[in-house]
């Protein structure tokens, strides 16, 4: 969480140091994570996953923002996108294993 909170300091021009600047980003963060795990249908590794952490620091800005209301209709594509590849993954890995049973 730590690299996330810089990224999105970076990205929201928080140029101050504040520790309820950065409790408040954090939990703004924790939100997000959480918002787009929904969309994706599981767990994301944030460190790995560029396109779903991009996805976590644009919803963030928009809660900085006071605008997430409007994430769903800007951002809907990619996380249609988001959510297909996750069920791709998930429908890989489920074939695997029943190929392993057989």
């Amino acid at each position: 969480m730590e690299q996330l909170l810089e990224d999105l300091k970076l990205t929201l021009d928080v140029t101050w140091q504040d520790d309820d600047t950065d409790r408040k980003l954090t939990r703004i963060l924790e939100r997000a994570c959480h918002v787009i795990n929904e969309y994706a249908g599981e767990e994301i590794d944030f460190e790995s996953d560029l396109t779903a952490r991009q996805l976590v620091l644009d919803y963030s800005r928009y809660v900085w923002n006071n605008v997430a209301e409007e994430f769903k209709t800007n951002f809907g594509a990619n996380l249609l996108q988001l959510r297909s590849r996750y069920q791709v993954k998930r429908k890989l890995e489920e074939d695997e294993l029943q190929e392993e049973r057989i």
